[in-house]
């Protein structure tokens, strides 16, 4: 009993330091390059796949046009409106192949660490969606015509109506932003966290040297079986983000509350 006590104390579970990285170089840390090497990958990737289009696509032009369609179909169409949506099938397109890129680097050798796990890039992500669908709203609506769209829907009885409009206000121009950036940095922060606590929790316990070596080889099939849950969790995080920017565009544009 005495090895188990002594192991569980001289274990030191990974932290926030897990996400620390130093700088490469000046301000330059390994999150930021990842960052621009997801843009570069995304667009790149798109070029090339869709340089030579056939009617018998290969496997590169097969991908970009199921991804393609599920932005412009379901992401971007079905929650904008079929006669407002395809200016924004750009910005839907590009949203969800760059957030689904940057998660992927969590599992990925080498990088190893969801870019999105560190809050200001999915913040950075956020305010842009932010000016995006509130541009799109006072462009259709004029200001005041946006601001009364956003912040009083139909029907509301008028003794209720301060309340709603202080409500919606808020959600609109405060909460809707907050929440985005929250989702899918939590998802990506506490998957690589647990990620991290089976392998390290594995590589601890094998070289124990006490009788807890056993439980190593459950710990590493642990961490195998997170790793596909975690691809599972990156692809609808990215797939969430994006519907949601067009569920907000969508209300910014349409004509009914």
């Amino acid at each position: 009993m005495g090895e188990f006590v002594l192991a569980a104390e001289e274990f030191t579970p990974p932290g926030v330091g897990t996400f620390i990285y130093p700088p490469i170089f000046g301000e330059v840390t390994k999150p930021i390059v990842q960052a621009v090497l997801a843009a570069i990958i995304v667009g790149v990737y798109f070029t090339v796949a869709t340089r030579r289009m056939s009617m018998v696509p290969s496997k590169g032009q097969f991908i970009a046009e199921y991804i393609y369609g599920m932005a412009r179909n379901t992401m971007a169409r079905d929650q904008i409106g079929g006669k407002e949506f395809k200016p924004f099938i750009p910005l839907i397109l590009a949203l969800f192949s760059f957030v689904l890129v940057n998660n992927l680097f969590g599992i990925i050798p080498f990088f190893q660490f969801p870019t999105m796990s560190r809050i200001g890039f999915p913040i950075a992500l956020a305010l842009f969606v932010y000016v995006a669908y509130h541009y799109a709203g006072f462009k259709k609506h004029g200001f005041v015509g946006y601001i009364k769209h956003a912040a009083l829907p139909p029907g509301v009885p008028p003794f209720v109506a301060p309340l709603i409009i202080v409500i919606e206000l808020f959600t609109k121009f405060a909460f809707q932003p907050f929440s985005l950036a929250l989702r899918v940095f939590a998802a990506m922060f506490a998957g690589h966290l647990i990620l991290v606590l089976a392998v390290v929790g594995g590589e601890f316990l094998l070289s124990s040297g006490s009788a807890l070596v056993v439980a190593a080889p459950f710990a590493f099939i642990a961490a195998i079986a997170f790793t596909f849950l975690e691809v599972l969790v990156m692809a609808i995080q990215a797939y969430v983000f994006a519907l949601l920017a067009g569920v907000y565009i969508g209300a910014a544009v349409s004509t009914e509350h």
